[in-house]
């Protein structure tokens, strides 16, 4: 293919773009890339070189250095970034610091904007077999996408079709002047072993080996995108989405096989990487599959899996903060409750009596056990637990609930309940209103 920027126009013509970031290592790769993008007179004023600084080789300097200077010959905009790309507990290295370019190239980019990467067809084919040698199923085979959502905007791979050879021809006609990571001849890497030493040999059998594979990821993902269009109406039908659970009633109305797809969707839907086969499974039979009268808890990716009646829950997995007595000034309509929770007084045309509450000492306490009280509308006093399991609350969120007391008397449960003898219907009254428990449910979005 004779790489032009006819060819590179042509591939970013289904987008309007108002700005597009195009993320530069210095390597010859992506140099070809910005070097296209630059020769087009109606993209060259919008875009943007960024070099990711990650801090993990004493090059990396002289590197940004280089690509800042490449920018400024090329006359288009430069930015560095900065990140800590040290490796959590069970990243690896490479994971690590593919995490934190993404995460620090994703706050760049807004609506109408691109974030353009060179990645091209010899890297499609090692994503591939990388992801067959560690058992990846059809998402894993369909390689990477040629565009997705990224940020507020998109991330679009234009060469993902174009031979390395090709990349390496252009850079040579332009006569490019590239870096060279010494760490890509380093084996112990997964990715640089396939690249030097196995490839290769595969090529000399298979020539063409880049483009087969590359189709069949193709067909991959066709079949995982009508799978997951499939997996989509099965999951809405047993998803809740105001708490993020699946009704086990429901979901028992599939096959085990269904239930395994509509599991990985609601992963998927919770933003939480893809698990792997065996847990998938031991969420469906250790817990899903439980006695319903059991409390089985299933731990992995620092979040908890849990049932509660007809609901299986994916709970963020924290330490739980000691829960004290708080005294609520009266000056203040928000107090924090522990475990990034706040709880709010706020006008409403029914609660506790706004004066009442200004001229009371108010403490927020929890749960010690055997607490009772009276409710509006309702003969005597009921005990918490009984009102919990009416409610339908789980028990892992029953000890966290603030319980606001007013000149020593339980006046609320939270936002749950206000006691018959501080509820009032008069003029001026307040209501507690608790956020979402960041610290309980996974979010969205």
């Amino acid at each position: 293919m004779l790489l032009t920027s006819s060819f590179m126009a042509s591939q970013l013509s289904r987008y309007w773009l108002s700005r597009v970031y195009l993320g530069y290592s210095g390597g010859v790769d992506s140099h070809v890339l910005l070097h296209l993008c630059a020769s087009i007179p109606d993209l060259k004023h919008k875009i943007t070189a960024v070099y990711v600084h990650h801090g993990l080789q004493p090059e990396a300097d002289m590197w940004a250095q280089h690509c800042q200077q490449t920018a400024r010959e090329l006359a288009v905009e430069f930015k560095l970034l900065r990140v800590n790309a040290l490796p959590l507990c069970g990243e690896s290295p490479e994971e690590a610091a593919r995490n934190a370019r993404y995460t620090a190239l994703k706050a760049l980019i807004g609506v109408d904007c691109a974030l353009l990467v060179a990645q091209h067809r010899e890297d499609q084919l090692e994503t591939v077999l990388l992801q067959l040698f560690r058992g990846g199923g059809l998402r894993g085979l369909s390689g990477m996408p040629e565009s997705m959502a990224f940020g507020q905007g998109v991330l679009l791979r234009p060469l993902l079709d174009v031979s390395k050879q090709d990349i390496d021809d252009y850079a040579k006609a332009h006569q490019l002047q590239w870096v060279e990571d010494p760490s890509n001849e380093r084996n112990d890497y997964d990715r640089n072993f396939l690249r030097n030493d196995i490839l290769p040999l595969l090529k000399q059998r298979w020539p063409a080996l880049d483009k087969t594979v590359a189709r069949s990821a193709t067909h991959c993902a066709s079949a995982e995108d009508l799978i997951g269009q499939i997996t989509k109406q099965w999951f809405l039908s047993v998803f809740h989405a105001h708490d993020n659970t699946l009704n086990l009633k429901q979901l028992r109305h599939f096959q085990f096989q269904q239930q395994q797809h509509i599991i990985r969707m609601w992963f998927q839907r919770m933003g939480l990487k893809m698990p792997a086969q065996a847990f998938v499974e031991r969420i469906l039979l250790e817990v899903a599959g439980a006695r319903r009268d059991s409390d089985p808890v299933l731990i992995g990716q620092d979040i908890n899996i849990r049932r509660y009646r007809d609901k299986l829950y994916c709970l963020q997995h924290t330490q739980q903060a000691a829960l004290v007595d708080i005294v609520w000034p009266n000056n203040l309509a928000t107090l924090a409750v522990g475990n990034n929770r706040t709880l709010s007084c706020v006008p409403a045309v029914n609660g506790i009596l706004e004066e009442r509450w200004r001229n009371a000492k108010v403490v927020v306490k929890f749960r010690a056990g055997g607490e009772k009280i009276p409710l509006p509308k309702r003969e005597g006093s009921h005990s918490l637990k009984n009102l919990f399991q009416e409610a339908g609350i789980p028990p892992w969120q029953r000890d966290a609930m603030p319980l606001v007391y007013v000149d020593d008397k339980l006046a609320a449960v939270g936002d749950r309940w206000i006691s018959a003898e501080f509820y009032s219907e008069e003029k001026g009254a307040l209501r507690l209103v608790m956020n979402a428990d960041a610290n309980d449910l996974i979010s969205i979005g």
